[in-house]
């Protein structure tokens, strides 16, 4: 069609030109002179349709390196790899259960440490023994993402299962509250896996399926957080909850937490022999970690490059304000998820003399497996959809807007008992943690659209550092703003844990905000070129 146009735009040209002659005087110079004109445009039109016919140079892979066996395959089969989805999702359960697990039974064993005074610094203290984990994987983010950008994704994801293996057991067997403190942390140092394995998910996807593979990751992540403390609750003390399997004078009677660590160590060991066959995705080839692309280098070179939204090689990531933009949002949100899992494990144990749900592990552990289970469905069925629908900052707005109101109705529900109080907190866990991991997964797709390959490990190890360190604010500051807001519940305003569920609302408000502009762009300004 546009060949026909240019054909009788010439006509039209010629014609006016022969009608112009006949009517004025002109040389036959002139004319001849136009005519070579619009022959030399013809040609120039003919030429360049030639060059559109032929196919776009192909990408060149280096036959020894990991990364471009990977990329390889990525361009000969489209759609989300179901063993590649399998392979995230066991390395971030493996990462997530150890972190979470001892939330049920933390209570307990603090108290059983005879370090507390009174019975409400209890939750003190159990505040300080899980923010140590966070702690100690703060100091060492950063490190974990640099050696997985120089050595690989896979050797970091190696060492950290093994640390959970090694030191989550060891936490299993503590005796005192300084032994509970050192283990943690020390796990903690160790467990380099959550920063390699978002770039890791980055990386084995297609752009167009990115989403699900972050997707994934905050899933199991979610799904570990929430199972971790379902097996904590069940597994606990044994020797009281199944004396007929467990005598009492038995090694389970001395160690009455060892049970749950020493499952979840038992899950990682499988996923470590596997880590030996999963792929690398970094490339070690000369000249960088990207495959040679002739054409893509030329369209590097003309005005559809992305200007100004592309992280460059060596760039300065902390100069990268998309990037740190998603960040700080994404560290707000994790201070207040993090604050939450403490204090929800507390609260629902606690008695209702304090404001607490009188909950036993087991019962705790029934509500989470049920939300653990709801929101697998949700993140791995629905949430793509969703964010295809309307995008990834968007929909983490709505969320947040709705998890405030949620969250405060919190004290309420204390107030029912039996069949009602369980089935009630049971919708609000599972909405509440939905909303959350809605936010977490939009914050993730925009951390690791904001740059390029070669430099995501170290990106996501910044990210890990800071999320890390109010994580690690999160569960001490939780406990004893608990501990406060139960000391307090005859008071005229926010009495007992209105207080406490009013000051994480406050936080997650902060958070809600600082979502839109000119703080947070949208997704349209933040969405980088994955090919680079």
């Amino acid at each position: 069609m546009k060949k026909k146009k240019n054909k009788t735009k010439l006509s039209h040209e010629i014609l006016t030109l022969v009608t112009t002659f006949s009517f004025h005087t002109h040389t036959k110079l002139e004319l001849q002179e136009f005519l070579l004109v619009i022959d030399k445009r013809d040609t120039y039109n003919n030429m360049e349709n030639e060059i559109m016919k032929e196919p776009l140079l192909e990408k060149k892979y280096y036959k020894d390196c990991p990364g471009c066996k990977v990329d390889q395959a990525k361009e000969l089969k489209k759609g989300a790899s179901v063993l590649n989805l399998l392979i995230i999702w066991m390395l971030m359960i493996c990462a997530s259960l150890p972190i979470s697990c001892l939330y049920p039974f933390l209570y307990f064993m603090v108290k059983d440490f005879n370090v507390a005074k009174t019975e409400a610094d209890i939750s003190t203290y159990a505040g300080y023994v899980g923010s140590t984990l966070m702690l100690g994987r703060a100091l060492t983010s950063v490190g974990w993402g640099l050696f997985s950008d120089r050595y690989g994704r896979k050797p970091a994801l190696i060492v950290g299962v093994m640390s959970v293996i090694i030191f989550n057991t060891l936490f299993g067997l503590s005796t005192n509250f300084w032994m509970a403190i050192i283990t943690r942390f020390l796990l903690g140092c160790g467990n380099g896996i959550i920063g390699p394995v978002k770039a890791y998910a980055t990386e084995l996807f297609r752009e167009e399926d990115q989403a699900i593979g972050l997707s994934t990751v905050s899933a199991a992540w979610a799904i570990g957080l929430i199972i971790g403390p379902a097996l904590g609750g069940y597994l606990a003390q044994p020797v009281m909850k199944y004396p007929h399997i467990f005598p009492k004078g038995s090694f389970w009677d001395k160690f009455p937490y060892f049970l749950p660590c020493f499952i979840i160590s038992g899950l990682a060991f499988p996923v470590l022999i596997a880590c030996i066959w999963i792929p690398e995705t970094l490339h070690n080839h000369k000249g960088g970690n990207e495959c040679t692309d002739e054409a893509e280098a030329l369209e590097n070179g003309s005005n559809r490059v992305n200007k100004g939204k592309t992280t460059q090689k060596n760039e300065n990531l902390l100069k990268n304000w998309p990037l740190m933009s998603s960040i700080i949002v994404y560290c707000i949100f994790s201070l207040h998820d993090m604050a939450y899992t403490e204090v929800f494990s507390l609260w629902a144990v606690s008695p209702p003399s304090l404001g607490g749900l009188n909950f036993t592990t087991d019962n705790v552990g029934n509500v989470l497996a049920i939300s653990g289970l709801l929101l697998i469905i949700y993140q791995l069925i629905l949430y793509p959809y969703v964010e295809r629908a309307c995008g990834p900052i968007r929909i983490s707005r709505i969320t947040g807007m709705l998890s405030i109101p949620l969250l405060q109705s919190y004290p309420f529900i204390a107030m029912l008992s039996g069949v009602t109080l369980y089935i009630v907190i049971s919708l609000a866990s599972i909405l509440k943690n939905i909303l959350s991991m809605t936010i977490i997964t939009g914050l993730f797709i925009l951390q690791n659209r904001a740059v390029k390959q070669n430099q995501r490990g170290a990106a996501n190890g910044i990210s890990v550092t800071c999320v890390s360190l109010f994580k690690a604010i999160g569960p001490a500051v939780g406990g004893a703003l608990l501990t406060w807001s139960q000391k307090r519940m005859h008071a005229s305003f926010l009495p007992g844990t209105h207080m406490i569920f009013f000051i994480m609302n406050l936080v997650e408000g902060l958070g809600l905000l600082m979502m839109f502009k000119p703080f947070l762009n949208d997704e349209k300004n933040t969405h980088s070129d994955q090919l680079h």
